[in-house]
């Protein structure tokens, strides 16, 4: 069962979908009861940091979601779900994440990016082997739309990288969590590779 957590700041009719079109049973969590029900959870989300982590806590999700990670079973972030995963955010206002990949959630450097937010295709260099990677080849194209990323705090987290102007983390890792800053679900073949290949991961590496 893939749990995809509700915190009302993503499209997750477009990540439902997806996993309706493997063949994967879905449900949405809205509370840390439904955690116990699921065997690998998504957490996508479209927005602000400081916005999504107090519906985290508002939800009574934070320490549920960090138990969740602890059991060893398998958890995606996407896009600004991949950045809750991180230890900080400064956008809008300081405020703490999730921490279960250790970094700071910074904003895109407007010297160097062409324009703030990166938006549309662009590809990611696999700096490293993972389950989730098995059918897609380095260099493929995925979808980006964001202003900040996640910035790991130790090069060992890093999965995959792209440059938008500047180099940044497009997939990172620790153990079972696993962090895209695309868009799998819009990524056509290869993004729909990736999710099913993380339907049927058993979180280890």
């Amino acid at each position: 069962m893939v749990g995809i957590a509700n915190l009302e700041i993503g499209n997750l009719r477009s990540v439902s979908n997806a996993i309706d079109w493997f063949g994967f049973d879905h449900r949405l969590v809205d509370s840390a009861s439904q955690l116990d029900e699921v065997t690998h959870l998504i957490l996508p989300g479209v927005g602000s940091f400081h916005i999504a982590m107090r519906r985290v806590h508002d939800t009574g999700l934070f320490e549920p979601l960090r138990e969740f990670a602890a059991s060893g079973r398998p958890l995606l972030g996407v896009c600004l779900g991949m950045q809750l995963l991180g230890s900080r955010g400064d956008e809008g206002e300081d405020t703490g994440g999730l921490e279960l990949i250790p970094g700071a959630v910074r904003r895109l450097d407007e010297t160097q990016v062409e324009s703030v937010p990166h938006i549309g295709w662009n590809s990611v260099d696999i700096r490293a082997a993972h389950p989730l990677f098995r059918g897609v080849r380095t260099g493929v194209d995925f979808y980006f739309v964001h202003s900040y990323h996640l910035s790991p705090d130790d090069g060992s987290y890093v999965l995959g990288v792209t440059d938008c102007g500047e180099s940044i983390v497009s997939v990172a890792a620790s153990g079972n969590v696993v962090g895209f800053q695309f868009h799998p679900e819009k990524s056509q073949a290869n993004g729909l590779r990736l999710l099913e290949n993380f339907c049927g991961w058993d979180g280890s590496c």
